[in-house]
């Protein structure tokens, strides 16, 4: 590509939920050690959509689940060349903190402070050189542009899975049948999880959860905590999995877990939404209360590997497919939840 081709670019800017505008911009000038890519799929995360966490930074260019073509390469990047197909994540780790060293990456400062420019939902994006160096990956060349746009949120549930310890015989209660819910569930089948039940309070999630293997979906309305124990035959389930910011699924979760068990706060409340624990039900039972946040460098390749070996199916869990101009729609399906469970945009469309 020649490097003057490209003056500015098109963007979809967030102000809020209800307002994402195309615009456009100057096209990023890259450094010595860094790459531009060409953005061919880009996945609205759930996160996106949370306004009371984005609109605090608004206007910016979100997007962070990419896949795309490098298009400019600096004079000081040696491993990587125009035309490679890549997968880019935006946050990554300095890889020699106490936090790093200890597997704690998602905790590293250099982490929470790490990005692309300007953001996922964007015809190209700059690449810094420490996102090159740990946190962007080859495309195998089964695996699509869609595809590989799945491996930051996979990696997510990867390392959940991992420092949670899930194994397989384990019962699993999934809370939410969004699509952090549903990577859940086809992870939890994979690691041969013996009985996933999920809720959600959509008629159409709880459709969504069975088609995609669960064995039993539940009204989140319903008394889930007795359920659990009733459709189990036990004190609760094994593995309990929160994918849903809604506060009622907390106090659920908790009061579902087994004796022995694991309550991973895989999603979590607005900041003004505290959750009460009632610690002496839970003191003399060895439950484990754990969070997980994003994905380290390890993740990022595992969950590559399961999506090119075809382990995990993603490209079915895809409801719509939108250009770049059309984010706003993308966004208010995501927010409404209904019948979109992924929405990908397609920024050269």
């Amino acid at each position: 590509m020649n490097p003057g081709a490209v003056v500015s670019l098109r963007v979809a800017m967030y102000y809020r939920n209800s307002d994402v505008r195309l615009e456009e911009m100057p096209k990023p000038e890259i450094g010595l050690g860094e790459i531009l890519v060409k953005v061919m799929a880009s996945g609205i995360c759930g996160s996106d959509v949370m306004e009371w966490y984005r609109i605090k930074k608004a206007p910016l260019v979100l997007g962070h689940e990419i896949a795309g073509d490098i298009v400019e390469v600096g004079k000081e990047v040696k491993d990587w060349k125009v035309g490679d197909r890549v997968v880019v994540t935006h946050h990554v780790p300095c890889n020699t903190c106490k936090y790093c060293m200890t597997d704690h990456h998602s905790v590293c400062q250099m982490l929470r402070t790490t990005n692309f420019y300007p953001g996922g939902f964007s015809e190209f994006v700059r690449i810094p050189a420490i996102n090159l160096a740990h946190g962007t990956f080859l495309l195998p060349d089964n695996v699509t542009y869609e595809q590989g746009s799945f491996v930051e949120p996979l990696a997510c549930v990867v390392r959940s899975m991992r420092n949670s310890s899930l194994r397989a015989g384990q019962t699993v209660l999934i809370l939410g049948a969004g699509i952090a819910g549903i990577l859940n569930l086809k992870m939890a089948k994979m690691l041969g999880a013996s009985k996933i039940i999920v809720t959600d309070i959509s008629d159409k999630r709880r459709e969504f959860a069975l088609k995609f293997g669960a064995d039993i979906v539940l009204d989140a309305l319903e008394d889930i905590p007795r359920k659990t124990r009733d459709l189990l035959g036990s004190e609760g389930a094994d593995h309990v999995i929160i994918c849903t910011g809604a506060l009622p699924a907390f106090d659920q979760g908790i009061r579902s877990v087994d004796r022995g068990g694991t309550v991973m706060f895989f999603a979590c409340p607005k900041p003004d939404e505290p959750v009460y624990l009632n610690v002496n039900d839970l003191w003399r039972n060895e439950v484990k209360l754990m969070t997980s946040y994003a994905g380290a460098p390890r993740d990022l390749k595992e969950a590559l590997e399961i999506i090119a070996s075809r382990k995990i199916i993603v490209e079915d869990m895809i409801t719509h497919r939108l250009p770049l101009a059309e984010t706003q729609k993308g966004f208010q399906l995501v927010a409404q939840g209904g019948d979109s469970l992924k929405v990908i945009i397609e920024p050269q469309k």
